[in-house]
């Protein structure tokens, strides 16, 4: 497992989230929400286990399980629990 460092994130990317803005009779699969796994001792906003939404080309991949790791100015959003 990662540990963040600074102010990045890493996130478990969560394609499985349907967008309720687009309307489709196929799930649309997002590439850019996923739940927080690790932060970094800089991050104020989020936790890990937080459902979030972040700017799609700002993440990093990282090796394994479909990991990436953003800034926390990429976050847009954090989905009700």
């Amino acid at each position: 497992m990662f540990q963040a460092i600074s102010d990045r994130i890493i996130v478990k990317l969560d394609e499985t989230v349907q967008s309720s803005i687009i309307y489709s009779d196929e799930p649309v699969k997002m590439r850019n929400c996923g739940i927080v796994q690790s932060v970094g001792p800089l991050v104020s906003l989020v936790k890990p286990g937080d459902h979030i939404v972040f700017h799609l080309f700002d993440e990093l991949p990282l090796p394994g399980n479909d990991l990436v790791a953003i800034r926390e100015r990429s976050v847009l959003g954090i989905f009700d629990n």
